[in-house]
């Protein structure tokens, strides 16, 4: 799994708007339909996609297939995002000093 597969991954709003119906827990392919205008085979191709990309699981029960959020694509994404955490609140001073000495 890489990086530019989740982002791209997550770049399509209808496979944001599953990922986001995902995080309230685990759903099928025919609930998480449910309040988006797609297909069923569209639904298989985003699910794919995000699969691939690693931030969703499945789960076979019989003969329905659950899928949920995988935490360890979650984890890729923390991981890049914590990279430029510590960089704002620098800049956020750095401009917070600026606009003071302007005021003087």
């Amino acid at each position: 799994m890489e990086q530019d597969d989740i982002f791209k991954a997550l770049a399509d709003p209808t496979r944001r708007r599953i990922f986001d119906k995902l995080s309230a827990g685990a759903m099928n392919a025919s609930a998480l339909r449910e309040g988006i205008a797609i297909s069923q085979p569209a639904m298989s191709q985003h699910l794919s996609v995000l699969r691939g990309a690693g931030l969703v699981r499945e789960e076979r029960q019989g003969r329905y297939v659950n899928y949920e959020v995988n935490p360890d694509g979650l984890a890729e994404i923390a991981l890049w995002l914590g990279k430029y955490r510590a960089y704002w609140p620098a800049r956020i001073d750095a401009l917070r000093d600026l606009l003071k000495e302007m005021d003087q």
